[in-house]
């Protein structure tokens, strides 16, 4: 009966959890060194029976005064136990035959380190018990900042008669099973990305993306804690890893990747900006041009990948692809400019296919002149390829071409046209598609935006003809390119240093523009750009 009695008593006694004690016992300053882990920030604890003086209460460290010695097994379980839960380190050494000089600082160290913040106790059934030995099952349960489920764990007070007095034999996996042996419980933690903006596929954008001026948000991290037994490596708990919440971008993971390691090793500042040629959705922008969104709205003159505008003009004009014209090394616009193609070359009289894909500035600049005065080349580009002031994320733009050397000289790309990566971007697409639409980064349509813009069949088909030609055969043949690829090499002359190399094509759903900053041979430098893009696709 009166063994029973005493069950009773610790079964509602000490199921008891005290949490204002682990602010102190996992306080940063509180460690000591134990056995089997780094040493952390130490201090010396003094066990006096008062707080100290002007300081506030601190938690039960020690017993105010002295109990009777417990006079049974049972009786010195429950007090170790009710002593651990309330953080009681004075009274708990007590009740230990000969505690290891460093008992507090171990309690006090594994609490600190894993960053307990309360502790359950229940003790269970007798394993044991004689005239000198005894032994109790416990469960504890020990909550921890950063997980919301509880760490549960089983154990055993191991117990002996010393004195006339029953004390408990300490070891410690008595704190937990795993410091048996010299092992240990480390707190880990592994941050996970999780930022603001995703991917279009609700993924992470790439790491180095290049495309942080774009999208916000891509640096989110967050920190989950995890505990694992040492030296075993066995994970004793773990928080949750968060699901991915952050917004949908337009842009693809896979296609972004591959235009930022299409840049590695690209000696100068340059962009790569892809887009879907039926939605227009951008796909990847990738920048190392360090001037704001310059890829969508720098002004850089084109190039000779502006001739892509100024053909569709001459297709208009009443030109055919297999129209004959003459390609000299030189050109002057009568009492005007003169004109001269890359290296000087002399391709005596091709069709417009093979002017195209050769670049012949003297036939571009002849043709202009003779069949697109009035004002129809800025017409042509305004009004069917948006070079001109709007709303939407691309900025291009061209003059009137008042005089005949201004006119010819827009004509290749240069004089008053300028345009950004994303406005030529969305000249490749609209020769892909038929149909010039601005560039978005949403897939819901904007009220705003300039409307979509048919060209004609013809002219659309025979633009698509004359930029595959510049890869087969022109001055992208050689640049390494997938086939399927159509496109148009730029060599922007500027006035500050060397030229700006462009390449700008599209190939199955994906129009793109490259473009490299003073890069000198759009088909020497950027189409082997875009070749590394592609075929990482």
């Amino acid at each position: 009966m009166r063994r029973k009695r005493l069950l009773a008593l610790i079964g509602t006694a000490v199921t008891i959890v005290v949490v204002s004690v682990y602010g102190l016992l996992t306080a940063p300053d509180a460690g000591r060194a134990s056995p089997g882990r780094t040493p952390g920030p130490t201090r010396e604890i003094t066990l006096t029976d008062e707080e100290p003086p002007g300081q506030a209460p601190t938690g039960p460290l020690v017993s105010p005064t002295p109990t009777p010695a417990p006079a049974t097994p049972e009786a010195a379980a429950a007090r170790y136990v009710e002593a651990w839960q309330a953080g009681n380190l004075t009274a708990m050494a007590a009740l230990v035959a000969d505690p290891p000089a460093d008992f507090a600082g171990r309690h006090l160290d594994f609490d600190r380190d894993l960053r307990v913040s309360s502790l359950s106790l229940t003790l269970g059934e007798t394993l044991r018990e004689d005239a000198a030995a005894a032994e109790f099952a416990f469960h504890g349960v020990r909550r921890m900042e950063g997980f919301d489920d509880p760490w549960e764990f089983a154990s055993v007070l191991h117990l002996a008669r010393r004195d006339d007095t029953w004390k408990v034999l300490w070891t410690p996996e008595t704190m937990h099973p795993s410091l048996r042996d010299g092992g240990s419980v480390q707190r880990t933690e592994t941050t996970f990305r999780r930022p603001a903006t995703l991917t279009r596929e609700g993924e992470p954008f790439p790491r180095h993306s290049r495309a942080d001026r774009y999208v916000s948000g891509l640096e989110g991290t967050v920190t989950v804690p995890a505990l694992v037994e040492r030296p075993s490596g066995r994970e004793l708990l773990a928080a949750p890893v968060p699901p991915l919440d952050g917004r949908r971008s337009t842009i693809s993971r896979p296609v972004q990747a591959a235009a930022a390691r299409a840049l590695d090793g690209v000696g100068g500042p340059a962009a790569i900006v892809a887009l879907d040629v039926r939605s227009r959705q951008v796909l990847a922008v990738a920048d190392t041009l360090d001037e704001g969104q310059a890829a969508f709205t720098g002004l850089y003159p084109p190039g000779s990948t502006f001739k892509i505008v100024t053909a569709a003009a001459l297709l208009r004009a009443g030109l055919t692809p297999d129209t004959p014209l003459p390609c000299p090394a030189a050109y002057t616009v009568p009492n005007g400019k003169g004109f001269s193609n890359d290296g000087g070359a002399d391709h005596g009289t091709v069709t417009l296919t093979a002017a195209f894909a050769f670049s012949c500035n003297t036939t571009f600049a002849q043709q202009t002149y003779e069949r697109l005065g009035g004002g129809r080349l800025a017409a042509e580009a305004a009004d069917r390829f948006g070079f001109r002031v709007k709303p939407g994320l691309s900025t291009c733009r061209i003059g009137r071409g008042e005089t005949q050397d201004e006119l010819t000289t827009d004509a290749i790309g240069q004089n008053s046209v300028l345009a950004s990566p994303l406005c030529m971007a969305e000249v490749a697409a609209a020769a892909a598609s038929g149909v010039w639409r601005p560039a978005v980064m949403t897939d819901r349509p904007d009220p705003d935006l300039p409307a979509a813009v048919p060209l004609d069949d013809g002219v659309a088909t025979a633009l698509r003809a004359m930029m595959a030609a510049v890869v087969t055969e022109g001055t992208a043949a050689r640049a390494g390119l997938p086939p399927g690829t159509a496109g148009k090499t730029g060599t922007a002359e500027v006035g500050d240093g060397a030229s700006h190399a462009w390449f700008i094509g599209y190939r199955d759903s994906v129009a793109f523009a490259v473009f490299v900053r003073h890069g000198g041979g759009g088909g020497a430098v950027a189409a082997p750009i875009a070749a590394r893009f592609l075929r990482a696709l």
